[in-house]
C-alpha cells in the first residue's frame, strides 16, 4: 500500500544542514579552502587527471565567414575523450581580442553555437537555444564553442549489443552519468575538465588574449559555465544563464537531467556557497523570473549568500543578479551588455 504525501527524501532535504555551508562564524580563507578541495573531490577530477594525455591537437577546417574566420580543431582532454571545438576570430585587424567559451545547453549540439541568425524563422532558430559563438564574434570577442560532454556529436548511449551515437533527449547524459558514477568521476566534473584543457589549446592561436576570459551559456551551458569558474581561475568572468539557484529550489525539487547531479553534494554545500571559488573574479548571474526550473525565490535566496561571500572578499561590485522577465530563455540582448560591462572593467 502506498502512503500518499510522504517522501523521506523531501524531509531529509529540508533538515539538511550542510558541512561546508557558508558561515561568518568560520575562517574565510580556511572555508574556502575546504570547499575547493571537497567540491574537486566530489566531482572526481583527481580520478579523471590519472587518464590525461597527450592532446594531440589539430585543426580539422578553417572558413572565412563574412567578418571573421571560423576554425574547427580537435583534441584529446584525456584518453579516449576528443574534444571538437571551434575558434571565431574577428577581422578586425587587433593583435588580441578578449575570449568568450559558449556553451550550449541540452539542444542537439555545438552546431547551434555557430549558426547565423535565421531571421525568417525566429521560431526554429530560438528552438537552438542561440547561436552563442556567433554573437560573441559579431561582438568583437574570440569565440569558442566547445562540444559539452555527452552532447551533441559526443553523446553516446550503450545497448547490450553495441555503442551508438544518439541525438538529444535520448539518454546521452543519463549514459555518461551513471558510468561515470562507478567510476568514481562525474559528467559536471569531466566538463569542467575539458573546458580547462580547451583553455590550454588557446595558446595555438596567438590572438587570444589570456588575461581575458569569460564563460556564458543557457541552461546545461549555463550550469558548466559556472562550474567551470569554480575549477579554473583562468577565467575572469562567469556569466551563467538559467542555471544558478540552490539545489532544493531546482535539482532536489524537480526533474532534471542527470548531468546536473554531484554524489553527495547536498550534504556539504549547496551551490550558492560555491561562488568563494569564483570570488574575487566576476560573476554575473541571469535568472529568469518565471523560469519553471529554477524558481526565482531560489535564486533570490542563494544570491544572498553570493553577496555575503563577495563581500567577504571585499570585492562586492564584482557579482551581480540580472532577472529577465522571462522563462527558462537566453536574453542575447540582456547577456551581452553584462558581458561587455564586465570586460570593460577588466581594463
Amino acid at each position: 500500500m502506498m502512503v500518499e504525501g510522504f517522501n523521506c527524501h523531501d524531509e531529509l532535504v529540508a533538515k539538511t544542514k550542510q558541512k561546508l555551508c557558508y558561515s561568518d562564524e568560520v575562517s574565510y580563507s580556511a572555508w574556502k579552502e575546504q570547499v575547493k578541495n571537497k567540491l574537486f573531490e566530489l566531482l572526481g577530477l583527481d580520478i579523471i587527471a590519472e587518464n590525461a594525455c597527450e592532446p594531440n591537437f589539430k585543426i580539422v577546417e578553417e572558413k572565412q565567414k563574412e567578418g571573421y574566420k571560423q576554425i574547427r580543431f580537435e583534441f584529446e582532454s584525456e584518453h579516449g575523450s576528443v574534444v571538437p571545438c571551434y575558434v571565431l576570430i574577428p577581422d578586425l585587424g587587433k593583435e588580441k581580442y578578449p575570449v568568450v567559451i559558449t556553451l550550449q545547453g541540452h539542444s542537439s549540439g555545438f552546431h547551434n553555437s555557430i549558426k547565423e541568425p535565421l531571421e525568417d524563422d525566429y521560431i526554429a532558430y530560438a528552438l537552438t537555444r542561440g547561436c552563442f559563438a556567433v554573437q560573441a564574434v559579431k561582438k568583437g570577442y574570440i569565440a569558442v564553442a566547445i562540444e559539452q560532454r555527452a552532447m551533441g556529436e559526443r553523446a553516446t548511449f550503450n545497448t547490450p549489443k553495441r555503442r551508438v551515437s544518439v541525438g538529444v533527449g535520448t539518454g546521452g547524459c543519463y549514459n555518461n552519468q551513471m558510468t561515470a558514477f562507478m567510476l568514481g568521476r562525474t559528467t559536471i566534473g569531466e566538463r569542467c575538465w575539458d573546458i580547462s584543457r580547451t583553455i590550454d589549446m588557446l595558446k595555438h592561436f596567438p590572438q587570444c588574449d589570456m588575461d581575458k576570459i569569460a564563460i556564458t551559456g543557457n541552461s546545461g551551458g549555463g550550469t558548466t559555465s559556472y562550474y567551470a569558474a569554480c575549477c579554473d581561475e583562468r577565467i575572469k568572468i562567469s556569466a551563467p544563464s538559467c542555471a544558478f539557484c540552490p539545489y532544493p529550489e531546482s535539482i532536489l525539487k524537480f526533474y532534471h537531467c542527470s548531468c546536473n547531479y554531484i554524489p553527495q553534494a547536498f550534504r556539504w554545500f549547496d551551490m550558492q556557497d560555491l561562488a568563494c571559488l569564483i570570488a574575487p573574479r566576476r560573476l554575473v548571474i541571469i535568472a529568469g523570473r518565471y523560469d519553471t526550473c529554477f524558481l526565482i525565490e531560489g535564486v533570490e535566496r542563494g544570491y544572498k549568500t553570493v553577496e555575503k561571500i563577495f563581500k567577504k572578499e571585499g570585492v562586492e561590485n564584482n557579482c551581480r543578479l540580472i532577472i529577465t522577465e522571462n522563462e527558462h530563455w537566453w536574453c542575447e540582448d540582456i547577456v551581452w551588455p553584462a558581458i561587455d560591462e564586465e570586460f570593460k572593467k577588466l581594463g
